[in-house]
């Protein structure tokens, strides 16, 4: 699992990045001015990727966020097992088992998919 590392100040919302170790998408940065003794801070609202979980970050804009590398593809479908769906990687040929996207329908062995995957998560982000 790669990651790279950004400055607090530099990270916009839609963004990636990694709250107790979860893929998250940023919804909301606020940040607040420094005060008499202190940084200034940013308090960041995400939303797990794979997960759907609220994550909060609180953070000095001066400090430094962990951001995921994460691989994106196109994958085959190869086959549909009740709520999980067996794609192939077009790239490298491996296959691997992903949960299946409950606002894709007609998923169907065969079917050409857009995917992302970070370490042993994986998900369909749309049908082609």
């Amino acid at each position: 699992m790669e990651k790279a590392f950004k400055k607090v100040s530099q990270l916009k919302e839609g963004g990636f990045i990694l709250i107790e170790e979860s893929v998250c998408r940023i919804k909301s940065i606020e940040k607040s001015k420094p005060g008499r003794h202190g940084a200034a801070k940013a308090r960041i609202q995400a939303i797990g990727v794979f997960d759907g979980q609220k994550r909060n970050l609180l953070r000095p804009t001066s400090a430094e966020a962990d951001i995921p590398i994460i691989e994106k593809g196109t994958a085959q479908v190869v086959a549909v097992m009740g709520d999980i769906v067996q794609i192939m990687d077009l790239k490298d040929y491996s296959t691997f088992d992903v949960k299946k996207p409950g606002d894709i329908s007609g998923l169907k062995s065969g079917n050409e998919v857009e995917f992302m995957r970070y370490g042993d998560n994986a998900l369909i982000v749309r049908k082609k």
